[in-house]
C-alpha cells in the first residue's frame, strides 16, 4: 500500500502513516523556506526561489521519506503566489509517495474553525493535505469541526500539547480545577479520539499530538495517546535520535520525529539532502533498536 495510493484515498491517516513509518522510517522533514535558507541555497527571496527550494525538496525526498511538512506562514508572506507554490509543492508531495503534513497550527471557534478544516482537510480542497496540524488553546472542543472533518476524510490532525519553546510553559504546564495540566488534558482527549480506530483494528489512530523532543523527561505524561506523537525539534534545535527513548519512554515507537534546517542546510543539491535525510533516518532506526 503507497502512502497516497488513491486507491487507499479513505483509508485513515493512522493505518497509512504506520504503513509509512514501517517502510520508509518514521522521519519527518520540514519544508520550511525561511528568508535566509532561500539566500543560502543562493535563491531570490522571491517567488522563483520559493518555487525552486520547495520544487528541490519534493524531487529530492518525496519518494523516500514517510512524511514531509510544509511550514505554511513561509509560504503566506508572499501573498497568492505563495500559496500557489504551496499549492503544487503539496499536491506533488503525494503524488511521489511522501504523506503530508501541513504545519498551519490552526485554531479557531465556530464557522471559522469548520472553513479552516475546509481548507486543508476536505477532499479535493486545493490545500488538502494527509494531516494538518492545529492549536486547542481556544479549548479543545473548538476543534470539533476539523476533527469530524478529518475522520470523514481518511486525513489526521497533530494538536498542540507540549511544545518546546519555553513561553508554551505557561499554558500548556497549567492546572485546572481536577489538578490535571492542560497538556495532560489535550493528551487524554486525543487517547478518546483515537479509541474507535483502534478499536476497529487499526494499528494507530489519526489523531496525534506535537511533543517536543527537547523537552527531556516526559514520564509524568501519559504520552500513550494511541496516536503518533509528532517531535519537532531534532538538529538545529538541539536534541538528537539518540534523546527521543528518554523522552517517549514506551511511546517512542509512535514517534514521527521532525528535523528541517539539519537536513535543508544542505541544499540546493539534492544528492547532498537525500544523504543528510537517510543519515537522520539511520539514527532513529538505530535509537529506536536500543529502545
Amino acid at each position: 500500500m503507497s502512502p497516497t495510493d488513491p486507491s487507499d484515498a479513505f483509508v485513515p491517516f493512522g493505518t497509512r502513516l504506520r504503513h509509512a513509518m514501517d517502510t520508509r522510517g518514521p522521519l519527518c522533514v520540514g519544508i520550511d523556506p525561511h528568508a535566509s535558507l532561500l539566500r543560502d541555497w543562493g535563491l531570490g527571496d522571491d517567488i522563483a526561489g520559493l518555487e525552486r527550494f520547495s520544487g528541490t525538496v519534493v524531487e529530492a525526498l518525496a519518494d523516500r521519506v514517510a512524511v514531509l511538512k510544509p511550514q505554511s506562514a513561509f509560504y503566506e508572506r508572499f501573498g497568492s503566489g505563495g500559496i500557489a507554490v504551496l499549492e503544487r509543492t503539496v499536491e506533488d508531495a503525494r503524488a511521489a509517495g511522501a504523506l503530508v503534513v501541513l504545519d498551519a497550527k490552526r485554531g479557531d471557534i465556530g464557522s471559522t474553525m469548520s472553513a479552516y478544516a475546509e481548507t486543508f482537510l476536505s477532499k479535493g480542497a486545493p490545500l488538502f493535505a494527509d494531516a494538518l496540524t492545529v492549536s486547542p488553546y481556544l479549548g479543545y472542543g473548538s476543534l470539533r469541526p476539523a476533527v469530524d472533518l478529518a475522520r470523514e476524510s481518511g486525513a489526521g490532525l497533530f494538536v498542540l500539547a507540549l511544545t518546546s519553546n519555553p513561553e508554551g510553559a505557561e499554558v500548556q504546564h497549567a492546572r485546572g480545577a481536577d489538578g490535571r495540566t492542560v497538556g495532560a488534558g489535550i493528551l487524554a482527549h486525543l487517547a478518546a479520539e483515537n479509541a474507535p480506530e483502534i478499536a476497529g483494528g487499526a494499528p494507530l489512530g489519526s489523531f496525534g499530538a506535537v511533543v517536543g523532543a527537547t523537552l527531556g523527561d516526559l514520564s509524568s505524561y501519559d504520552l500513550a495517546v494511541d496516536g503518533p506523537l509528532l517531535a519537532p525539534g531534532i538538529g538545529a534545535q538541539g536534541a538528537t535520535p539518540a534523546d527521543l527513548p528518554g523522552v517517549f519512554g514506551r511511546s517512542v515507537r509512535n514517534v514521527v520525529p521532525s528535523v528541517s534546517r539539519g537536513v535543508l542546510r544542505h541544499g540546493p543539491d539534492v544528492s547532498a539532502l537525500r544523504i543528510s535525510a537517510a543519515r537522520f533516518a539511520e539514527e532513529v532506526r538505530e535509537a529506536l533498536r536500543e529502545a
